[in-house]
Parts: C-alpha cells; structure tokens; sequence
C-alpha cells in the first residue's frame, strides 16, 4: 500500500474561515443583545462538537480492544476528529465565566435558601467545577495524543509494539472516559435542572456521544472516497459503518424510553419536574421529533441490507442524525436556561462557527499524516474486507 496523503482544496479552508467569521459576529452581537440566550447557544454547541470528539476517540479505542480489521484503514478520521479536544477545552473553561447566566446552583443568593443546593454545594460549585474540568480535558488530552503518537511511530517502524501498545491505551481510554464523561454530562447538562434526578441521564448522553461521533466519522469516509480517496471503501465497508449506526440508534432508543418510563412510573415530583417542565409546545414537539430523528429513522432505513450499503441512503440519514442531536440537547438546555423556545439566526450563526471550527481541525490534522495507515497489521485485512 503505498502513502496517501490529503491536501484539503483552498476553496474548503475559505469555507470553513467564512463559516467561523459568521460565528464569531453571531456571537459578538449575541453578547450585546440576549445575553442569556448567547450563554445558552455557547454551552449547546461546546458540549456537541466535543461529543463528537470523545465519541469519535471512544470508536478508534473500540476498534483496538476488538481487535477489528475491517476499520483499520480509516482510523486516521476518529484521529483527526479527537484533535478537536483540546480547542474544546479552551472553549469550557472559558464557559466558567458565564456560568451565573446557565446555573441555578451557582447564585449565592439560591444557594442561601435552597436546602437541596445547600446539599450539593460541596460538588456543585464554581471552584471544583473548573478542577474537574482541567482534570477531564488533560486526561483526554493526553491519552489522545498518546493514541495519535503511536499510530504515527507504528507508520514509521511498522511491527506489532505499537499496535499492542495502542490497545493498551484504548483500555485504559475507554476506563477513563466512561466515568469522567459521564460527570461531565451531568455537570455540564443535568446540573441545569439542579432539582432533578436521573441515573440513566449519563449513560444516555455517553451513547448519544458514540451514536452521533460514529455518524459523522461515517460521513467524513463517505465524503473522502467521493473526492478519490480510500478508494479501498467497498460495500462491505459501509455496511458495518451502518451497523454501528443501527445499532447504537437502538441503545439510544431504549436508554430514552427507559429512562422516560421510570420516571412516569414512579411519579416522584424530584424527577417528573423535568418533563412537566417541557410537556408543552413545542418542547412537546421536540421530544417526539428527537426519537423520531435520532431512533426511528435510522432504525428504518439502516436495517434493509440494501440501504445500509448505500452511500446514497446513508448521507440523509447522518444529516438527520446530526439534526437529532442539536433537537436533544436543545430539548435539555433551552427550558432550564433561556425558557422560552427561541430559535433564529444566533442559533444558526453559532453553530455553523463551531462547525466551521470543528472542520477546520479536522480537515487540517487528516493531512498531517498519511490517509491510510500503511504499516498498520491489520490494513491488508481492511482493504479485502468483503462479506
């Protein structure tokens, strides 16, 4: 197999710079006109992409620990995706200074009447929150580029050393990112309805990072092999990208309704306040049009064989999914912040800056290496995968 590598067209840089020019004026603007709402979109977007960035760096640890063949000559894609991490980092810590416009539990004046935040002030405040952050990032950080570090040097020296090395820090990565990530949910997302409880919220957030990261690395492939790279992507290919698809819609689906349907069943106020809170239009609305997005239709399309060897039939799909997400997060963050359901050109103008960003990381460090990793032990067993 010989080198490839990508050079990213002029015209795609220009794109993604306009893209973040428009996000940056969204933003500024945003700042002096709706405050909170600007707070709101700041938080939804940091806490999507990066979902994108673990879920993705979370697939590639999936692939050593099973030892899978058939994924070997794409994981340069889930690389350069987790090289988002660390701009995500910045982009959090800096959300620690409107976190007075997000957090209930962050007002001392809440804080002096309200026995439940009084319960949760150890945990619950501005100090150990940014430690918490700085200790996550650093330790995704870190093991990402560990990861990304010996995927380069196995290019280099070729033999199993660094392959078997990488399977020792995707265990350790998978460990790691399974508790942290899981805190990080419910201090970035469930602490915004400080009264609620919910034991699956975590778990449910942490499928939806996998779901969604492994979509858009599906895409990436697919856009790839359209502008004539990994020309080695055959129908058997898509197909298990497509199961990863189907099935985590699956696990999605049941860890929604589980948690949906426990909380009915008990009827206990601490936990049903959530949903009364958004059981009117049109956050009624977005609840169903989150499980039609984000299960439903995957579930449909993705299960025919047929379909889910179509390049055709799975681009619509990830495009849905990728609306799913902003549908879910929005449907968590806008009641408990902005209340009212507001959405317009700040919502748009933001997340096509992220976007702009995120492509930018991405489409950058795919360069920075070969395409295809040609020494990798398990590439000849990519390239004939067939079944």
């Amino acid at each position: 197999m010989t080198e490839e590598r990508f050079v990213a067209p002029k015209n795609l840089k220009y794109f993604t710079y306009a893209l973040i020019t428009i996000g940056v004026i969204s933003f500024a603007i945003g700042f002096f006109t709706d405050p909170q709402r600007t707070w709101a979109n700041y938080l939804l977007n940091n806490f999507y992409f990066v979902s994108l960035a673990i879920g993705a760096a979370f697939f590639i640890s999936i692939q050593y620990i099973a030892q899978a063949g058939w994924s070997a000559a794409f994981k340069r894609i889930p690389e350069a995706m987790a090289a988002y991490i660390p701009f995500a980092a910045v982009f959090f810590l800096i959300l620690l200074i409107g976190v007075h416009s997000l957090y209930e539990w962050s007002h001392q004046e809440t804080l002096a009447t309200d026995r439940l935040i009084q319960h949760k002030a150890p945990f619950l405040n501005t100090p150990f929150l940014a430690v918490r952050l700085v200790i996550f990032f650093s330790l995704w950080i870190l093991l990402t580029k560990l990861m990304r570090q010996t995927s380069l040097k196995e290019d280099i020296e070729g033999g199993l050393a660094h392959f078997h090395r990488s399977e020792k820090l995707s265990k350790i990565f998978i460990f790691i990112v399974a508790v942290s990530f899981s805190v990080f949910a419910i201090d970035m997302l469930m602490s915004l309805e400080v009264h609620w409880f919910s034991t699956l919220f975590a778990a449910k957030t942490f499928i939806s990072a996998f779901l969604h990261g492994s979509a858009i690395i599906t895409l990436i492939v697919i856009l790839l092999h359209r502008n004539g790279h990994l020309n080695m992507l055959n129908r058997s290919h898509l197909h298990d990208f497509t199961r990863y698809m189907f099935m985590l819609a699956i696990v999605w689906g049941y860890f929604t309704f589980a948690q949906f349907m426990l909380i009915w069943y008990g009827n206990i106020p601490e936990e049903t306040a959530f949903y009364v809170h958004r059981w009117h239009s049109p956050y009624q609305f977005l609840f169903y049009a989150s499980i039609v997005l984000n299960w439903l239709i995957p579930f449909l399309l993705l299960m025919p064989r047929k379909t889910s060897r179509s390049k055709l039939a799975m681009i619509p799909v990830i495009v849905l999914l990728m609306i799913g997400y902003y549908i879910e997060l929005y449907y968590e963050i806008w009641p408990a912040t902005v209340h009212d359901a507001k959405f317009g050109l700040l919502e748009i103008g933001t997340f096509l800056g992220y976007a702009g960003l995120f492509s930018l990381v991405v489409i950058n460090y795919l360069g920075k290496a070969n395409l295809v990793p040609v020494k990798h032990p398990y590439l000849e067993e990519s390239m004939q995968h067939h079944f």
